[in-house]
């Protein structure tokens, strides 16, 4: 009984004949990249009260107390903090809430979201 000797194989994607001779692909499996993250930045001010910070820290960045009380004195200190590192999305919508928080109570607080090098 004789046997075929075996075909050559081909790089994945590349077309191949089966025995019939109808030309057969390999599936590649797609590979995406985790999403870009940025950091949502708060800077320091001399007027916004450490207090709302805090509250903001607590509101729109689900901390806790002494968490908040953590990063506000970092703002504080440092001139500026970390609040916490989303996706592009979801750090643009945090910066907005900051901003429409501090604007309706009165505050000049600022928040900046950056890429995560």
């Amino acid at each position: 009984m004789a046997t075929k000797p075996p075909k050559p194989t081909s790089a994945p994607g590349t077309p191949s004949r089966d025995e019939g001779g109808a030309v057969v692909l390999e599936r590649r499996t797609q590979r995406t990249k985790p999403p870009q993250m940025y950091q949502v930045v708060m800077l320091n001010d001399d007027y916004t009260p450490m207090e709302f910070v805090v509250v903001v820290l607590q509101e729109f960045f689900n901390k806790d107390r002494e968490t908040a009380t953590q990063i506000m004195l970092k703002i504080h200190l440092d001139g500026r903090g970390v609040c916490g590192v989303y996706t592009r999305d979801v750090a643009a919508t945090k910066v907005e809430q900051v901003l429409d928080a501090a604007h309706k109570a009165g505050h000049p607080l600022q928040c900046v979201s950056e890429p995560v090098q």
